[in-house]
């Protein structure tokens, strides 16, 4: 048995949690918050067979594509007089991080 960890971005993680149950996997979802905006993501922890694997991470690519967006960051640009003045920059966003892992044991109870 194998554990996928798979971390999308927050926007994906209601499409790609349906896209798997849609097709018969079962998932934990967990919000967390990571990367170089600070953002919001979604955890999802799917376990699976050993063949599933490769089904599920195309499930996953399909839904959880990588995208530009223009985000403004606030950044101060007065030295240490303390004002700050948001300017737009574009950034990656979606996508998955992905990591599979072996189980050792699994029981439901």
């Amino acid at each position: 048995m194998k554990m996928i960890i798979a971390i999308v971005h927050d926007d994906d993680g209601h499409k790609v949690m349906h896209g798997l149950n849609a097709n018969g996997f079962t998932v934990t979802k967990l919000a967390t918050t990571g990367g170089f905006l600070k953002a919001g993501n979604t955890t999802l922890l799917i376990g699976v067979e050993k063949e599933e694997v490769d089904n599920v991470i195309e499930i996953i690519e399909k839904i959880s594509t990588s995208r530009t967006e223009v985000v403004t960051s606030p950044t101060p640009t007065a030295g240490i007089t303390g004002v700050y003045m948001p300017f737009p920059i574009e950034v990656q966003v979606g996508g998955a991080t992905i990591f599979v892992m072996d189980v050792e044991r699994f029981e439901k109870v």
